[in-house]
């Protein structure tokens, strides 16, 4: 499974991407809110640090027109830019629009196997379910994960899953059993990944005894 990384932080990017594990970033227009920074010297630090993996931007606008306008504009930036489009009638026909030309994009807010339906159909290359958002309200949302699966299984699409919404190292593992292509992941998530008491407890006891070895050869 591959790891993105959901933030427009460029610090926690750096971190990310020094652990060697970092397939790709995703950002929206929330997370680029809380830099303070201009959007475009956020997104050009994205792309400095991440040249070559795959860097989710988001269109703002909700027509049709709106979304090719700036997705063009978009995609200019960078050959590894993915056009982020909400799943709305006018985000299907703007993701069969950057398909013809060969545009790559992320279809976002994705809480039900229809509209993941939909957006692939459309072509979209990714296609992102909120799975943090749907436990808020009660409902699972790993259960949309494994029936999204299902559907891809069944009929061959190309589209790959990004399970989004990440709240907790469950969620990735739970991605993982069923089989997500992509779990984009809070960087704070990413380190809790690595963390387990056994292992901190194993550690403390192993330096604690290696001070009483002789002659210690480093």
């Amino acid at each position: 499974m591959k790891f993105f990384i959901d933030t427009a932080d460029i610090e926690e990017i750096r971190s990310a991407n020094e652990l060697k594990i970092l397939d790709g970033v995703t950002t929206n227009p929330t997370l680029i809110s809380k830099t303070g920074k201009p959007f475009m010297e956020v997104v050009k630090e994205i792309l400095a640090e991440i040249p070559d993996k795959p860097v989710s931007l988001e269109v703002a606008s909700t027509d049709y027109e709106g979304m090719v306008r700036e997705g063009e504009k978009l995609a200019q930036l960078g050959k590894n830019v993915v056009i982020k489009i909400p799943a709305t009638i006018d985000g299907l026909k703007a993701v069969k629009y950057f398909e013809y030309k060969g545009i790559k994009t992320n279809v976002t807010l994705i809480f039900s196997p229809m509209q993941a339906l939909l957006a692939m159909k459309a072509g979209a290359s990714y296609i992102s379910p909120f799975v943090g958002r749907l436990d808020d309200i009660s409902h699972d949302g790993m259960e949309l994960i494994s029936q999204i699966k299902t559907i891809i299984d069944n009929y061959g699409f190309n589209s790959q899953i990004i399970v989004a919404s990440v709240r907790h190292p469950m969620h990735v593992l739970e991605a993982a059993l069923i089989g997500a292509d992509i779990a984009t992941i809070p960087y704070k998530v990413i380190a809790q990944l690595i963390k387990h008491p056994l292992t901190d407890i194993g550690l403390e006891r192993f330096l604690k005894d290696w001070e009483s070895v002789p002659e210690k050869p480093f």
